[in-house]
């Protein structure tokens, strides 16, 4: 019988009676239609996390993934089975996946730094790309040469991938996924998970995908440890952070090919800086991607904001002057306030920012609100910003 994760705990004086009910509840209709019978035993404790569920019940979990962020009509689902257990009734169109996953074919940086965060980064064994990787453990294996390249996500290689058997494909997903491109991967026996914490538009929510890959590595208890001291500590920061009596302006980014996208107002990256105690223009622009806006609209705000975040790839005010000279005349450029994510590139040019700052999002609050607000956290040292000179 599998652990029991986070369920309530029921008291009555009818005992018999409570057992009959959790029966009755349990045999509930999934989306095919079909009826299961197994007792649910709990579910996993998810607070910010929009795209995913886990339940458990007495001998299998069950995954569901929502495509669009919270479209239930969308769902795809997984069963995660122990080896040699039983499949359960009633989820026909569900993959089955057999746990611990031995084997991860990981098509994304984030996928990396989950499997890192489980302490289950050896049970990678193949990448849409090897061009790419900080993880010391995966680039350790990538040396030795036990991680394949299978070919980036729309070029895979079929039949490597069939003929390396692995427990999973983990895919990016979202809203537009074709899941049917993998037909010839499921179709062999090949398991393939739509993944899709890069939508999630919280810090908080894109790391707590970080339970999913614990319950496909049998690492429940270690992994929501983990998770409850990031939460805790960015939890910390960010009300350190909202007490800030000053609140700074800044812009985001540079153009590319003419056009200045600038990050939406429920992003992913504006929640970084409401709660690193910023103003920041475009905050109140309801949408959760990137906002294409022209130079001449961003200049003005650029020319008067006390900040200048996330410059693409560039390393010093030297390599902004030569893309465009106008960028000197911007406040930030004159008074040494810009600040790129790039101080963990390595020698591959892999930026850790994207991959273990994703499951990490409370070292990133606490690079914000260093460069925002210094005397707020005096003892904080950068790890993913550094400043450009």
């Amino acid at each position: 019988m599998m652990k029991k994760i986070n369920s309530r705990s029921f008291r009555g004086i009818f005992p018999c009676l409570l057992v009959s009910l959790l029966l009755i509840t349990s045999c509930k209709q999934n989306q095919s239609g079909q009826k299961h019978t197994s007792a649910k035993t709990g579910s996993a404790e998810i607070k910010y996390a929009k795209g995913f569920n886990i339940d458990y019940y007495d001998n299998y979990k069950l995954v569901s993934i929502y495509s669009g962020m919270g479209a239930h009509a969308d769902t795809v689902q997984y069963v995660l089975l122990a080896k040699g257990a039983k499949a359960p009734e009633g989820y026909k169109k569900a993959q089955l996946i057999q746990i611990p996953v031995q084997s991860l074919i990981a098509m994304s940086s984030m996928h990396i730094a989950l499997a890192d965060f489980a302490g289950a980064a050896n049970a990678i064994t193949g990448l849409g790309s090897l061009k790419y990787v900080s993880s010391a453990t995966v680039r350790k294996n990538i040396a030795a040469g036990k991680v394949k390249e299978v070919g980036i996500d729309g070029t895979m290689n079929d039949e490597m991938l069939i003929s390396m058997k692995p427990g999973l494909v983990m895919v990016m997903g979202s809203p537009d996924a074709k899941f049917s491109k993998y037909e010839t991967l499921t179709g062999a026996g090949v398991p393939v998970m739509l993944n899709s914490e890069w939508l999630e538009t919280t810090p908080l929510g894109r790391a707590e995908w970080v339970k999913l890959m614990a319950a496909l590595m049998d690492k429940e208890e270690f992994v929501n440890t983990k998770f409850d001291a990031v939460e805790k500590e960015y939890n910390r920061l960010a009300a350190i952070g909202k007490k800030a009596v000053t609140k700074p302006t800044l812009v985001c980014g540079m153009p590319y090919k003419g056009t200045w996208y600038v990050p939406d107002g429920d992003s992913y990256m504006v929640q970084f800086l409401k709660d690193a105690g910023t103003n920041y223009k475009w905050a109140d622009v309801h949408g959760k991607g990137s906002l294409p806006l022209n130079f001449e609209t961003v200049a003005p705000v650029a020319l008067q904001a006390d900040f200048w975040l996330n410059v693409g790839t560039v390393d010093s005010k030297n390599d902004i002057k030569a893309i465009d000279s106008r960028y000197v005349d911007f406040k930030p450029f004159k008074e040494n306030h810009i600040f790129n994510f790039n101080k963990k590139v390595n020698d591959i040019g892999s930026n850790d920012y994207w991959e273990s700052g994703a499951v990490n999002p409370q070292l990133i609050l606490g690079d914000l609100i260093k460069i925002f607000h210094p005397e707020l956290l005096p003892d904080h040292q950068l790890v993913y910003y550094k400043q450009l000179n």
